[in-house]
């Protein structure tokens, strides 16, 4: 094994909790590219239809407001519902394990073997497992659920609204602060450079080539805008 082999092996991110810590990351990143994206259409339809600074701030906190709490209930509602399924199957095999311990050994043993290791070896592993703990073995072999790490929908709720908040306060201020001569294009360059930035971050995570993900986001976002302002505009030249 060469030295660059051994040091890529070394850098190599281990851990039960390292997937659930990923999807918390891709779901922040993707939170604040949903504030950045329905704040920069609302504003920037606001700013299609008046030049009114008011008028923007109260649109856009509307927005900020509305769609982080949304975001928030979302996550707490879809996030309790996976921790009770995750909570009725620990009942579940903890019931099972008690009413049938050699039959669920037997399970535990098939798993194990189903995984690549010799009958001999699954069986001896398997009843190690249920030696120190039974239930958190088959936990985590047959449901593939950690009962130290279930799902906490607060977590949830609080991390969605945060990125949700942090990502619209970019189209917010760069709307509200500069000058009006320019408060569209700051709003829409500055919207671009942070759509760029998260697709490039969410396609590092997943692994994927970034340059896609950046056009799909950027062009998503760009598309949104120009909808927005189109429709402001329109609604603004009729005295609506």
């Amino acid at each position: 094994m060469t030295d660059e082999t051994r040091e890529t092996d070394h850098d190599e991110a281990h851990g039960g909790g390292l997937g659930t810590r990923l999807n918390w990351l891709r779901a922040a990143v993707l939170g604040a590219n949903d504030g950045v994206v329905s704040t920069a259409g609302l504003v920037v339809g606001v700013a299609g239809a008046t030049a009114s600074r008011s008028a923007l701030l109260t649109a856009g906190l509307a927005g900020l407001l509305a769609g982080s709490m949304s975001m928030a209930a979302g996550e707490y509602v879809s996030v309790s519902t996976q921790r009770d399924s995750e909570r009725a199957a620990l009942a579940q095999e903890k019931r099972e394990l008690r009413e049938r311990p050699e039959a669920e050994l037997d399970e535990l043993t098939g798993m194990l073997s189903d995984r690549g290791l010799s009958p001999e070896v699954a069986r001896e592993a398997a009843e190690q497992l249920t030696a120190r703990d039974a239930l958190r073995a088959h936990a985590r072999v047959e449901l593939g659920i950690d009962p130290d790490q279930l799902t906490n929908p607060w977590h949830a709720a609080g991390a969605s609204f945060l990125a949700f908040t942090v990502g619209a306060l970019l189209p917010l201020l760069a709307m509200v602060l500069p000058p009006a001569s320019l408060r569209l294009w700051v709003t829409v360059l500055s919207v671009l450079a942070a759509l760029a930035l998260a697709g490039w971050w969410s396609a590092r995570l997943g692994a994927a080539p970034a340059g896609r993900a950046v056009l799909r986001n950027m062009g998503g976002g760009a598309l949104a805008m120009a909808v927005t302002y189109a429709a402001g505009s329109l609604l603004g030249a009729a005295g609506v």
